[in-house]
């Protein structure tokens, strides 16, 4: 899917690749982004997640944005397990759970940022956004201030553009914003939340189980921000 000819070049855009979940902070980077001028090239990942209902929330908000092209990865992280997002036979927590949590992928981010460190460098884009956050997060090391600076040092080192051009910028603007300071900007740009899925145990359309963390911290985020949460429930 595209909103573009994507067989054209347009040699004086200013390009970023942009990780597009389907959820809530990654509709608001997407919206910040082009705020800012960019051109986006949005970027989601089938990776054998059990809310994969987020994948057609993911191309709704793509073509609602009018990216330049959206593009789906598929990816076995199922085939190594050890998550709940990826092992149904672990189950999703619907309480609180003290230090990291089963729903953390191993390596998801890192993997999601090398594959879009890719396609940044083929399509000439020097920044790339990624919706992680340092106030509001669920305890995953790979959202962390430390993990994006790193992997900035990894992208310039590890790629031809690093080494001859310009280099890569990895942009996180939700790291130190609360879920409700992150609504309230993407609702100021004209982000429609209605379209985005969060749960980690959405059903088939998309309707959301109330009780995940997930959930939690979107909820608790519209009502912080003081606006009424448009998401479905089951």
């Amino acid at each position: 899917m595209t909103s573009r000819d994507t067989d054209m070049t347009y040699p004086d855009e200013r390009k970023a690749v942009v990780l597009l979940s389907g959820g809530l902070d990654s509709a608001t980077i997407l919206a910040m982004a082009q705020a800012e001028g960019y051109v986006c090239y949005t970027m989601s990942f089938d990776y054998g997640q059990r809310h994969r209902v987020e994948l057609d929330a993911a191309a709704i908000i793509a073509r609602a944005a009018g990216a330049a092209d959206h593009k789906v990865i598929g990816l076995n992280l199922d085939g190594m397990g050890g998550s709940a997002l990826t092992d149904p036979g672990i189950a999703v927590p619907e309480s609180e759970q003290a230090g990291i949590p089963v729903t953390y992928v191993p390596a998801r981010n890192t993997v999601f940022l090398s594959l879009a460190l890719g396609w940044a460098e083929v399509l000439g884009a020097a920044d790339i956004f990624i919706g992680v956050n340092a106030v509001d997060y669920s305890g995953y090391p790979d959202c962390r201030p430390e993990f994006i600076e790193a992997f900035e040092r990894v992208a310039n080192l590890a790629t031809r553009e690093g080494v001859e051009g310009e280099g890569f910028t990895i942009r996180a603007p939700l790291q130190q914003m609360s879920k409700g300071e992150i609504i309230q900007a993407g609702l100021a740009r004209g982000v429609d939340y209605s379209l985005t899925v969060s749960c980690y145990q959405a059903d088939d359309q998309g309707r959301a189980c109330g009780r995940c963390d997930s959930c939690r911290l979107r909820s608790a985020g519209f009502a912080a921000a003081g606006v009424v949460d448009p998401t479905r429930y089951a």
